[in-house]
């Protein structure tokens, strides 16, 4: 038996429709807050996850065609708010939110993000301090990286046009919204490639710049894509995004930060009135410094100077000396041979003619002969009476007298030989020496038909010795003649 008979009957199909009608009228487009959980891309583009709090879980879609413009990459564990419509998927008996915009829930979920991020880069290395470039002292090029409306490029084309007037490239890019972190990472990625010297000057230094605005309009300066470009560019680049006490996290990978788009301006380029003034102050202080240092070692060269004695006068009385010692040499190599000579010719005065000496050495042979002949009889007549007289005195034996009569008498005949033999050899060696000592008589040259020239200053060997009327005297072997030097020969006197 049916207990209510006037209960309508419907199918599940029918429920289910039912139930998603219900919802998509009665809720429409709704934003939900919750956290991100069980996260899924499928192939087919289309992005699966939960969004949960403390108490309830509730399934949610990502549309391929709408995922590229829903506002922020959705990733586990972040707090966002999603923004579609309820409806319901009825094979599953289960309701779910088609998403078509998501946010960050709040400056709180944001700055956690940007946190867990910047904790990740940090143990990267990405924001090492000795990674940071040196920026040029003046840069030829600078690149600029902003969008290209705006009051922020303004201000720096104004800056740099008042400080040093230099060449910018702009790189327009969106600043925030949907994809502009992408083409700030493309900007930076794409000056960083310029080869030197191309088409497109490469800049000296790059300015990444925008204005201020709330975290979520500076969220794009907070990507890993445009924190990679900026730690891997390899142009010294400046960061100038917002206001002062804004921060993001180009910031930390930048070589320099700015706290405004005006201010990285003048850290890019040099006031060319400063530099002028720090020039002219650096010329005056190593002008002064070179002017010290060479008025030092001038007073040092003087005070040396000072000690050193008069040069000039040092060379000038060398130079007299050297004249003097000219003169006196000229004078003295004369001199000295006149009186070499004059002593050459006492000497040759003085000595003995040869045949003198051998007349002299002839004699005393003769007496040492004589005196030898007239000795040796006597003396071996001595010789015998003292034998004699000894063997009286032996009474014995006649032998021994005999024998010794006998040596008595070899020595007689020895020493009678030998005595005209010596004198002969005597007289041989005197006659050699004789005949060696006439050969180099200059007498013995006279005699072979030469003569020998003399003045008044000794023996002349030489024409240029004679002069016109000069008196010359000419040895030869018999006499000497006088004669006096004229023009054209020797004339006598």
């Amino acid at each position: 038996m049916n207990d209510l008979p006037n209960t309508p009957e419907f199918s599940v199909s029918e429920i289910a429709g039912a139930v998603k009608q219900t919802l998509e009228g009665a809720f429409g487009r709704v934003r939900v807050r919750g956290e991100i959980t069980e996260l899924k891309a499928y192939s087919s583009g289309h992005l699966y996850f939960s969004l949960k709090d403390e108490g309830a879980k509730i399934r949610a879609i990502i549309w391929r065609g709408v995922a590229s413009r829903v506002g922020l990459k959705p990733e586990n564990g972040v707090e966002v708010i999603a923004t579609g419509k309820i409806t319901s998927y009825p094979e599953r008996s289960e309701y779910q939110l088609i998403v078509d915009r998501l946010e960050y829930a709040g400056a709180g979920a944001l700055l956690a993000r940007i946190e867990l991020l910047k904790a990740r880069l940090t143990a990267e290395g990405l924001f090492a301090a000795e990674k940071k470039r040196v920026l040029p002292v003046l840069p030829r090029v600078i690149g600029v990286v902003t969008s290209a409306q705006g009051a922020v490029l303004q201000d720096i084309k104004t800056t740099i046009l008042r400080r040093f007037p230099t060449r910018l490239i702009l790189w327009a890019v969106p600043v925030q919204g949907e994809g502009a972190a992408e083409k700030i990472a493309a900007a930076i990625s794409g000056f960083s490639a310029l080869a030197p010297g191309g088409e497109i000057p490469r800049p000296d230094v790059l300015i990444v710049a925008r204005g201020g605005g709330s975290l979520e309009d500076l969220m794009a300066f907070n990507d890993e894509a445009v924190i990679r470009a900026a730690a891997a560019c390899t142009i010294p680049l400046i960061s100038a995004v917002g206001h002062e006490t804004d921060t993001t996290l180009i910031d930390y990978a930048s070589d320099r930060r700015a706290p405004t788009p005006t201010a990285a301006a003048e850290m890019a380029i040099p006031a060319r009135l400063e530099l002028v003034a720090d020039i002219a102050q650096k010329t005056a202080r190593l002008t002064g410094a070179l002017s010290r240092i060479a008025g030092a070692a001038r007073l040092r060269l003087d005070r040396a100077a000072g000690k050193l004695p008069d040069l000039p006068a040092i060379l000038g009385a060398a130079r007299q000396r050297l004249d003097d010692r000219g003169e006196r040499l000229g004078l003295a190599l004369p001199n000295f041979s006149t009186a070499k000579r004059a002593g050459l010719e006492r000497l040759a005065n003085r000595l003995t003619h040869p045949r003198e000496i051998l007349l002299r050495r002839g004699n005393e042979v003769a007496l040492l002969n004589q005196r030898l002949n007239a000795a040796l009889p006597g003396q071996l007549r001595g010789a015998a009476r003292a034998f004699e007289s000894a063997a009286a005195r032996l009474a014995h034996p006649e032998q021994k007298i005999a024998q010794r009569r006998g040596g008595i008498a070899l020595l007689a005949q020895r020493l009678d030989a030998p005595v005209p033999n010596r004198l002969r050899e005597s007289r041989a060696r005197l006659e050699g020496f004789s005949a060696r000592l006439e050969s180099v008589s200059y007498a013995a040259v006279l005699a072979r038909g030469f003569a020998l020239v003399t003045n008044a200053k000794g023996a002349v060997s030489s024409v240029a010795q004679v002069a016109p009327g000069a008196a010359l005297n000419i040895r030869f072997a018999d006499g000497e003649v006088q004669v006096t030097a004229g023009r054209q020969g020797v004339l006598p006197l």
